[in-house]
């Protein structure tokens, strides 16, 4: 029995899910009193399907960060990867896996049918969005394990050969998951509030995902899956293509070009949003809310690698400057990109909530982020944020559509450019990306970056993943992407925080009056003697070494300049491990239960 627990969760009567899933309906309680809840009387009519359902939108989710990847200079909290990369995770450690949403799914699947008097079109709409959350589970297990066990029905205690079964393989699965996209795209509605799951959802869900598998299986060239690589980005393409044409989908603009990119996620109406496809309500009336505004200084702060792939204003690439690498946090932002300063705070920043401008910490790195950081005083504490959140936008469809055709070589015409990537950079006022554009020689930066690129079209891949990283930083892709371009070295890579020019005083908020103060020690103080008692008293400061002589958190580079390191990337360096990294491995405790043919996970065995 504890095997079954804890690998499915058969455990629990349907009353107790009914219950958490019709909370105060009243209807229900009136049309049957709770001692006679059963299966047989609950899935009765297509109120029950959609009340049952209704229950699987908890698992949405919408990251405002990305949380242990080469966009972050530093987490104070770390990351689950950060902790494998330093010897931190093993199979005697390693956390359980739950199936348990798995269960509720495919209870509502094996029950759905017993609707009475509905039309078929009407029940298949709910089966649709279940098949939709079931395949959304297995995509997440198969990004963990690879190859785990294919469930899709549901298990009794009686079913012991298939609760002890092994992993089925990767193709098995995948298989399953593109025929519950499929089938949620042919038979979910169209139509719909934005915060449900329509046709439209579900289609870029089938898009991200067949991308997602289509690069990973032509780059994780030790899978041996190279060979069918072709017909997920094919179906990608389609399936974006579909939304472009058919969604009726936009990329917003309102607030012009220094506001409509953040504005985006600072909105309290995503419904009214054309960009949106698919988003999670927060309400302030009905308090559901949410953090947003720890993503200023808090726990992390942005990376150099990520400051320094936006282009100029102009479309010239930041790192052609020959003293790219030496410039301060004034003058980064000059000539740049408009995402940049929509997305990393520049100097002069002003949170709503304060009476001058926000001062860095250089302990995280310096970089600090504003994407996501609201706008309202009374959403600047903790579980208060009131803004909407995509889960889908349209932005991100364009994307997929790009990339999908330039990893399948069939980008080679303008207009593709121009109806994909050319609508997100119009937004910000940047000039357009074209064909001869990156046909010409080869961004070095970005090829030693992604070197297992190779082609004639090269040029063309790495720019789009350019665009990507920048369009969408900070929203929780940029960890799949590393990892499905097979590139998970850059993970383990030491991040570097903003370049400081000398130890001594800092204006940190572009008003030519200095805010901080980086020094070796309290002892050393020399940099700073030349300030005035009032300039003195106004400074934050800041050490390398304590009181003691030990190193604190950061240190510069080249020893009193350069740019803000991090002592403990230094002293407990991370290695990224091929292949084994890519993956979570199986609880030891999972393996050892009784009757488990369980095999340990890829590279860990």
């Amino acid at each position: 029995m504890e095997n079954i627990k804890r690998w499915i969760n058969v455990g629990g009567a349907l009353l107790i899910i009914i219950a958490l899933l019709t909370g105060c309906n009243d209807d229900f309680m009136e049309r049957y009193p709770t001692t006679s809840v059963t299966e047989e009387v609950f899935f009765s009519n297509i109120s029950d399907l959609k009340t049952y359902t209704d229950g699987f939108y908890g698992s949405l989710s919408s990251p405002i960060a990305d949380i242990g990847t080469d966009n972050l200079a530093h987490h104070n909290s770390g990351s689950t990867i950060d902790q494998m990369m330093r010897g931190g995770i093993t199979a005697q450690n390693a956390a359980v896996w739950n199936w348990s949403s798995l269960r509720n799914i495919n209870f509502f699947l094996k029950n759905y049918g017993k609707v009475k008097n509905a039309k078929v079109e009407e029940v298949n709409h709910y089966v649709g969005i279940a098949k939709f959350f079931r395949a959304r589970f297995y995509i997440d297990k198969i990004n963990l394990y690879h190859d785990v066990p294919w469930y899709g029905n549901t298990l009794g205690t009686a079913d012991t050969e298939a609760l002890h079964k092994k992993q089925d393989s990767r193709t098995l699965v995948v298989d399953s998951i593109m025929a519950d996209l499929e089938f949620a795209v042919a038979h979910i509605k169209p139509d719909g509030h934005k915060s449900t799951v329509t046709k439209w959802a579900a289609l870029a869900q089938l898009a991200q995902f067949a991308l997602e598998e289509g690069t990973y299986r032509k780059y994780h060239t030790y899978l041996g899956l190279k060979d069918t690589y072709k017909g997920f980005l094919e179906r990608a393409v389609s399936a974006s293509e579909k939304i472009m044409t058919e969604g009726g989908f936009q990329i917003s603009k309102t607030g012009g070009v220094d506001r409509a990119y953040r504005d985006l996620f600072i909105s309290q109406n995503l419904q009214a949003n054309p960009e949106t496809i698919l988003f999670i309500d927060y309400d302030k009336d009905l308090n559901r809310r949410r953090n947003t505004h720890t993503v200023l200084d808090y726990e992390w702060a942005l990376s150099q690698t990520l400051m320094e792939s936006y282009l100029m204003k102009d479309g010239s690439r930041f790192t052609n400057q020959a003293d790219y690498k030496t410039k301060d946090v004034n003058e980064i932002f000059i000539n740049r990109d408009p995402r940049l300063e929509q997305t990393f705070m520049k100097p002069g920043f002003k949170p709503v909530n304060a009476a001058s401008p926000h001062r860095l910490k250089p302990t995280l790195g310096g970089y600090n982020q504003i994407k996501f950081y609201p706008e309202v005083t009374d959403m600047i504490s903790w579980e208060a944020s009131y803004t909407d959140a995509f889960v889908f936008r349209y932005a991100e469809v364009l994307l997929i559509f790009a990339e999908a055709k330039a990893e399948l070589g069939i980008l080679n015409n303008q207009s593709d450019l121009d109806k994909s990537i050319n609508l997100l950079r119009a937004r910000v006022a940047m000039p357009n990306m074209t064909i001869n554009e990156v046909s010409g020689p080869v961004d070095p930066i970005l090829k030693s970056y992604y070197n297992n690129v190779e082609g004639g079209n090269t040029g063309l891949i790495l720019e789009i993943r350019r665009e990507r990283r920048v369009e969408l930083a900070c929203e929780g892709h940029r960890y799949r992407d590393v990892f499905r371009w097979e590139v998970g070295e850059r993970l383990a890579d030491q991040q570097q925080g903003m370049y400081v020019k000398a130890l001594g005083p800092m204006d940190v908020t572009g008003d030519g009056t200095v805010d901080i103060a980086i020094l070796e020690s309290a002892k050393n103080t020399e940099p700073i003697s030349h300030l005035t008692e009032e300039q003195l008293k106004n400074i934050t400061l800041y050490y390398l070494k304590d009181g003691n002589g030990n190193n604190t958190s950061i240190y510069l580079e080249n020893g009193h300049q350069g740019h803000i390191m991090f002592t403990i990337a230094r002293d407990k360096k991370k290695e990224f491990v091929k292949p084994k990294y890519y993956y979570y491995p199986i609880a030891n405790s999972e393996m050892v239960l009784q009757g488990s043919n369980l095999v340990q996970t890829l590279g860990w065995e």
